[in-house]
């Protein structure tokens, strides 16, 4: 239920929103951890760091001002992978913040980065992997990137994100149908 809250939340924070940033520019979102949102050892759950990071995508892509556009043109993110690394727990009635960035793309996918922090240092950071699709399927980057009308040039993706795409592709080769 608080998640709802939370989601109706941030919808009155982007239809406030008049402050925008550049599409590689970090966003960030404070948070506080909810008793709700904390199990049995008094931290915050896994699956809510995960539902979290949902929220603040949804705010990076309104303070990139792309939110409309996608909203215009019936584009929905999808997530392809994800991988996160826990560091130091968020414990009950914490307040934290949560960076999120665009850090690069290939011919495909888009790459973000999210991290967890607070007061207290890192507590996780997460890379996710998604593309846009529409009704006649995934959304190209050249498109993505026309939209948000960035005509810089593309940032080298990160040796870390690098390793992880390689292993994301030997977990398909590994595991086709023989």
């Amino acid at each position: 239920m608080n998640l709802y809250i939370r989601l109706l939340l941030l919808f009155f924070k982007i239809k406030r929103n008049r402050d925008y940033q550049q599409l590689l520019d970090t966003v960030d979102i404070d948070y506080k951890a909810l008793p709700t949102d904390c199990d049995i050892n008094l931290h915050l759950t896994n699956s809510r760091y995960l539902a979290m990071m949902d929220l603040s995508r949804t705010w990076m892509i309104e303070r990139i001002g792309l939110l409309k556009q996608v909203m215009k043109r019936r584009w929905f993110p999808i997530v392809n992978a994800t991988a996160i690394t826990y560091i130091r727990d968020i414990k009950p009635m914490q307040r934290y913040t949560i960076s999120t960035r665009l850090v690069g793309w290939d011919h495909k996918y888009f790459y973000i980065e999210q991290k967890f922090h607070s007061a207290r240092g890192l507590h996780a950071i997460a890379y996710v992997r998604g593309v846009f699709k529409n009704k006649k399927g995934i959304v190209s980057i050249e498109e993505m990137l026309e939209v948000a009308e960035f005509d810089g040039v593309a940032p080298i993706l990160p040796a870390e994100i690098m390793h992880w795409k390689e292993m994301l592709e030997q977990k398909k080769v590994n595991n086709l149908p023989k």
